[in-house]
């Protein structure tokens, strides 16, 4: 299979203070199209750097990230926005919905950016597949997290994405709620074929993937095939 990530030597150091804080060391890994693909570690380990760095929201120091088959190093700011726009999927801790928009909007605007015209039926056909079909006029402040995290599900499936980033999809929802979600999104993934990356501190959940990588420090401790029953 091809891969859809490379990641070579990456190291990403931060400023706090006087003091130079190296987040990430030497970070190399690959992940196939259409595997599911787990990072874990304890808080401060670098997860969510790397899945920023992975994503293309931000670039390394040293070391390079291959996306989709572009050199992320090499690609300006408004041209990584075009390959996330065009083939990344992401879902947050924190929704990241906007409070104006209804649930509808805040899944068909993007594709309606990107000049859909198919942008509103394809949302509420994700929205109905998310449980959501009654909710699509109800603002997100209107919503429970639970239904919120359900929108950003439907918003991250929008644009038919080849890989999706969820930063740790959970957090903020309750075991059941949250279990709800996550049975969703593998559903979602399973469907669409797509590539998943989940960054998480819930082992249960990691032992769900194909792939765990635990990160310690900075470092890679294990990158491990899991056998899933």
């Amino acid at each position: 299979m091809p891969k859809i990530l490379n990641v070579d030597e990456l190291a990403k150091t931060y400023q706090s203070g006087s003091k130079k804080l190296k987040v990430l060391d030497g970070i190399s890994f690959a992940i196939e199209a259409g595997d599911t693909f787990s990072i874990v570690g304890p808080s401060g380990s670098g997860k969510t750097t790397l899945l920023g760095l992975c994503a293309g929201l931000d670039t390394a120091d040293t070391g390079k990230v291959e996306l989709c088959g572009s050199d992320i190093g090499n690609l300006n700011e408004d041209e990584r926005a075009l390959l996330r726009n065009r083939e990344v999927g992401f879902i947050f801790q924190d929704f990241q919905l906007l409070p104006t928009l209804t649930a509808l909007e805040n899944v068909s605007v993007p594709l309606e950016l990107q000049g859909d015209a198919s942008a509103k039926e394809r949302s509420i056909g994700l929205l109905k597949k998310v449980g959501l079909e009654e909710r699509l006029d109800h603002y997100p402040s209107q919503l429970s997290g639970g239904e919120q995290q359900r929108v950003a599900l439907a918003r991250a499936f929008s644009n038919k994405p080849s890989i999706l980033f969820a930063d740790e999809p959970t957090g903020n929802l309750d075991e059941e709620t949250g279990e709800k979600v996550i049975k969703l999104l593998f559903e979602l993934n399973k469907e669409a074929g797509t590539t998943l990356v989940i960054v998480t501190h819930d082992l249960e959940l990691a032992q769900r993937t194909q792939h765990i990588l635990r990160l310690k420090g900075g470092k890679i401790i294990a990158n491990e095939k899991v056998i899933l029953t």
